[in-house]
């Protein structure tokens, strides 16, 4: 199932091309043109008092955010800091902040955002203005001293002291088009005025390159079963007989191959990313086990949770990755 219509495009170059390369033009120009009144001061951006790390994209497309943002909550605890963290809540109806609990509703706040409050033991809001939604956070937990904003780069309207820019490993920049013609919010040149790029999984492009870039590996065998989180079984277990593979995320193939490396033999079911699930979705022939990732399952349990079981999985980053994150942010503290 297609993630977007124009998705197809995205990672070639076609006569179709023709056309849509004169609204790529018109919307870089309005992008640059936004960027330009934050930077003079015509549109306001607004600074708190906690330090800001926003991990973002210039592309369309899951790229591995959340395991990088659940990563960042877990390395700043480790170091003293009390994150929490902001989002969008992209997929939920609600548009006002409002804080996200380990039981909301998905369909309310966003599937991420439900599996941030579940998996990092921070405080997380989600709100279409991230500024109010971090007010809120704060003023509710006065303890955080750190903020996180999860997909928020093109949030100009929230300073940051920390930009950090996710790019998956195996499409890359696609065919270096901006929307609709390719796959990019913005233009490849902002990666060099980030403070890190992050790439996740291997087979990187040469313009991954550079000083300010970092590999990072999603690693994960365990499964736990979806009716009752306490029972796990490992990939082991699987093997020998076919299973039934379910992502609806940004980039439903990199599941499957993981679980592929894994020794399992699968039959995949993709679907776009924030699917809303239907019983009907995975009412599959037969008593084979069903495999999904975190992000799916939050949106799955009411549904046939005997049959399914979820796959957790961690990021892994290098200890330069770490060091340039702590030196950012020290110098924040003595400027």
């Amino acid at each position: 199932m297609s993630q977007h219509p124009l998705e197809s495009l995205w990672y070639r170059v076609s006569i179709w091309h023709i056309v849509l390369l004169p609204l790529s033009w018109l919307f870089a120009a309005l992008a640059y043109l936004r960027r330009l009144l934050y930077r003079l001061g015509a549109l306001k951006s607004v600074r708190l008092a906690v330090p800001v790390i926003v991990v973002g994209g210039i592309s369309v497309g899951g790229s591995g955010k959340t395991p990088l943002v659940l990563w960042l909550a877990r390395f700043l605890r480790d170091n003293g800091y009390r994150p929490g963290i902001v989002s969008r809540g992209y997929g939920g109806s609600a548009s006002a902040p409002c804080e996200v609990t380990v039981d909301a509703p998905a369909s309310e706040v966003g599937d991420e955002p439900v599996l941030l409050a579940r998996r990092s033991a921070c405080p997380v809001w989600v709100g279409h203005d991230r500024v109010a939604a971090a007010r809120r956070l704060l003023a509710a937990q006065p303890q955080v001293d750190i903020i996180i904003a999860d997909d928020g780069l093109q949030h100009h309207r929230l300073q940051r002291d920390v930009e950090i820019v996710v790019l998956d490993g195996e499409r890359g920049i696609g065919n270096g088009f901006l929307l609709p013609a390719g796959p990019l919010r913005e233009r490849v040149g902002r990666l060099r005025q980030v403070d890190a790029v992050v790439v996740n999984g291997t087979g990187g492009k040469p313009f991954m390159a550079g000083q300010n870039s970092h590999p990072m590996i999603l690693e994960g065998s365990l499964f736990h079963h979806l009716a009752d989180g306490r029972e796990t079984a490992p990939a082991e277990s699987f093997r020998g007989r076919v299973v039934h593979a379910v992502a609806g995320i940004g980039n439903p193939p990199r599941f499957f191959r993981h679980l592929e490396q894994l020794g399992l033999d699968i039959t995949p079911h993709a679907f776009p990313d924030h699917h809303v699930y239907s019983l009907a979705d995975l009412d599959f022939p037969g008593d084979a086990p069903i495999l999904m990732t975190e992000k799916d399952a939050v949106k799955c349990e009411k549904l046939i949770p005997g049959r399914c079981w979820v796959l957790a999985v961690d990021a892994q980053l290098s200890p330069a990755f770490s060091a340039a994150i702590l030196g950012k942010l020290h110098g924040r503290k003595t400027a």
